[in-house]
């Protein structure tokens, strides 16, 4: 069993580093477009922080839906169906592109809905002029995620994260050149930082897919053949997993949304606090990202070859190496955390004291929120590796927003908690999707092993003699 774990464990971390790797690359490109605002103007930076946002919360949803290519290709591969992996990749292409068009659409006319909202009008105008290219980035980089999970699926990773990395670089050095206007570039302001954005995305999807296409390790899943036609029973399926999946994302980002909202209302110092507190814990929350992901796959494989001890044993790996990581990280916070704040503010600043002693205190508030994050994220993964989003979404839906949600407001503001009162509720509903969900893991593998016990024949007295 001892051989078996370390087995698992190797087999894990081989494919959650480079999944680690992309997954911090694109948390670079987004503080490089940050960074680009901001040296445009204090008006840009408000403005096309909107857009962003906007941006992010329904790419964040397709994101979700098309996660379900790596599950399901996962358990295809796992069964040696190699037809049905093809296929559900092509699939999954033909979902990026339908969602990309749909989100698109959506995202070129959200002026009206931001206004009615309440967001000033100046802000809204330099929001639009941000989504006027960078809903072109859909296409791009669904088809990107969609390959990402092929690929992820066959235990090939490492091109995923040299790709990532490739896309950081350039996407800083196309945007600096078009913000300041080297080479004789014109200084397109948001909308250059937008059309970056899609040129950078194009190029990874189009470096995935010649890799996939060149590669021999691919050579018996022709995507391209077949692939002008959709399948409309694959999209099905990919649909029926991956509507819950982009639900679970959408609700988790729309709980930090509302704490963001919470923090609002108190003030610009408790809303700046927040944001960089949010920073240093989102890159750490990378890590368990990455391991829930290559927890799915790993499970998935198990799972399509009809291995469920193996699959129960590397979701129970999984999560017990992504909490105890987390503890690191839980310890960072607690010992370091001046240094931490110290890397996006100016400690000698005494502008800045207020904003930092803030964050201080909510990263120690953070070293439980973590924990707890990293955690729920690794069992997420384990339950969606045996082809279960409903789980996760219900358990996702009722922790976060009838826990999480009213608590953090509570906290705040009925029991006079303020800032760290939004964080210990946030956690709050975090350690209820953690418990709630290694659970409902343990319970599924349970009665999926029950049910194969009864239906495996046992020798009679007959047999034995």
């Amino acid at each position: 069993m001892k051989h078996s774990a370390r087995t698992e464990l190797w087999a894990i971390l081989r494919l959650s580093g480079p999944l680690i790797a992309s997954q911090l690359a694109h948390m670079l490109m987004v503080l490089t477009d940050t960074l680009m605002m901001a040296r445009l103007s204090p008006e840009a930076l408000a403005g096309g922080g909107l857009g962003a946002a906007s941006y992010t919360f329904v790419s964040i949803f397709c994101i979700g839906v098309i996660a379900a290519v790596g599950t399901l290709v996962s358990i295809r591969q796992g069964a040696g169906d190699i037809e049905g992996a093809t296929r559900l990749t092509q699939a999954g292409l033909w979902l990026a592109w339908a969602m990309a068009l749909v989100a698109g659409l959506l995202l070129w006319n959200l002026k009206p809905v931001l206004l009615m909202l309440g967001q000033i009008p100046s802000n809204v105008h330099a929001a639009t002029q941000f989504l006027t290219v960078l809903p072109f980035a859909l296409p791009g980089y669904l088809s990107f995620m969609a390959l990402r999970g092929f690929t992820s699926a066959l235990g090939r990773a490492t091109p995923v994260m040299v790709i990532s990395l490739c896309g950081t670089v350039a996407n800083f050095a196309l945007n600096y050149a078009l913000i300041t206007g080297m080479f004789g570039l014109p200084k397109l302001g948001l909308v250059g930082i937008g059309l970056v954005t899609a040129i950078v995305t194009s190029c990874m999807a189009l470096g995935l897919a010649w890799h996939i296409k060149r590669h021999p390790a691919y050579r018996n899943y022709p995507l391209l053949r077949g692939l002008s036609r959709p399948n409309w029973r694959y999209l099905r399926e990919l649909w029926r997993l991956g509507l819950p999946i982009g639900g679970t994302y959408a609700v988790e980002v729309g709980l930090f949304a509302f704490a963001a909202l919470c923090m609002g209302t108190m003030g610009s110092t408790q809303l700046a606090a927040h944001q960089i507190a949010l920073q240093i814990v989102s890159a750490a929350f990378m890590v368990p990202a990455g391991i829930s992901y290559a927890i799915t796959m790993r499970i998935g494989l198990h799972y399509g070859a009809g291995q469920l001890l193996e699959a129960r044993l590397a979701g129970r790996v999984g999560i017990a190496f992504g909490a105890a990581a987390m503890l690191a990280f839980a310890a960072l916070f607690w010992l370091a955390p001046n240094p931490l704040v110290g890397l996006f503010l100016d400690r000698h600043d005494p502008a800045f004291q207020p904003v930092i002693e803030l964050a201080v205190k909510l990263l120690a508030v953070a070293a439980w929120f973590e924990l707890f994050d990293g955690t729920q994220t690794i069992a997420m993964g384990a339950i969606r590796g045996l082809k279960d989003a409903k789980t996760t979404f219900l358990v996702g839906l009722g922790c976060y927003w009838l826990i999480g949600a009213p608590a953090a407001w509570l906290l705040a503001f009925n029991f006079h908690g303020g800032p760290t009162g939004v964080w210990w509720g946030l956690a709050l509903g975090l350690a209820c999707a953690a418990v709630s969900l290694t659970l409902a893991f343990e319970w599924r593998m349970k009665r999926m092993l029950g049910s194969l016990a009864l239906k495996t024949p046992r020798p009679s007295i007959m047999d034995a003699a």
